[in-house]
């Protein structure tokens, strides 16, 4: 796994190294998660599922299932899941490719317009990935946790755990890794330790581009994420 994790970094590093990673929005025909654009507009005419809880995710690329079919990414998924247990949640997926935890700081409080029940924080990747220190990176998550439950103090919040890329050093991943227990414990909120467990690094696993995973990825994704899920739910 630790030579899988390895390779993953330093195919990252080689494609970030080469240009900017920010992706454009997916086009996509099909549509099993609602999309921010429609829960955030007040002027949205009410609907069935208006009525229904809200799991929000908030993150990068990694959310908005980039280059993939929407049905095939993780949010996906999970609402699958949440359907065929027949529970009263709608999934909103509020993925942006190349989004930076400074970026999503200063996004949340337009995603905070429409109602919340679940927020899972997925961002951080890209901070790893272009050396951003650990501290900022620390300050702007605890912000937008800190923005979400000022705005809905029911609400409950799950923190998605990444890592850094270790030629950034020692000192560099160790705090990085660190940064999202501590958060988790001093929020109280839920964490997955890790998002691409048995996904990073693993060829089959990913798109070309070795950063991004691919349908049968997602899937795994998904599992990871629903192991912590499903208890909050």
């Amino acid at each position: 796994m630790k030579k899988y994790f390895l390779l993953y970094i330093f195919v990252c590093l080689t494609i970030w190294s080469c240009g900017d990673t920010t992706i454009p929005k997916n086009n996509t025909s099909k549509q099993t998660t609602t999309t921010i654009e429609k829960t955030a507009n007040p002027s949205t005419t009410a609907t069935a599922t208006d009525k229904k809880k809200k799991v929000v995710f908030f993150g990068d690329s990694l959310t908005a299932a980039y280059g993939l079919d929407e049905d095939q990414g993780f949010t996906s998924l999970i609402q699958k899941k949440i359907d065929s247990l027949d529970l009263d949640y709608e999934v909103v997926n509020a993925g942006l490719s190349g989004e930076t935890t400074a970026g999503g700081n200063s996004r949340i409080d337009w995603i905070l317009k429409q109602p919340i029940d679940i927020f899972i924080l997925e961002l951080g990747g890209n901070d790893g990935l272009r050396g951003i220190d650990p501290d900022a990176s620390f300050k702007n998550l605890q912000s937008i946790i800190n923005k979400v439950k000022a705005k809905y103090p029911a609400a409950k919040i799950v923190l998605a755990g990444m890592e850094a890329p270790p030629n950034m050093g020692d000192d560099f991943t160790s705090e990085f890794r660190a940064m999202f227990p501590k958060l988790a414990k001093a929020n109280n909120t839920a964490l997955i330790p890790f998002l691409l467990d048995s996904v990073g690094g693993i060829p089959e696993l990913n798109q070309p581009d070795g950063i991004h995973p691919t349908a049968k990825g997602h899937q795994i994704v998904a599992e990871t994420i629903w192991k912590v899920l499903k208890e909050v739910l």
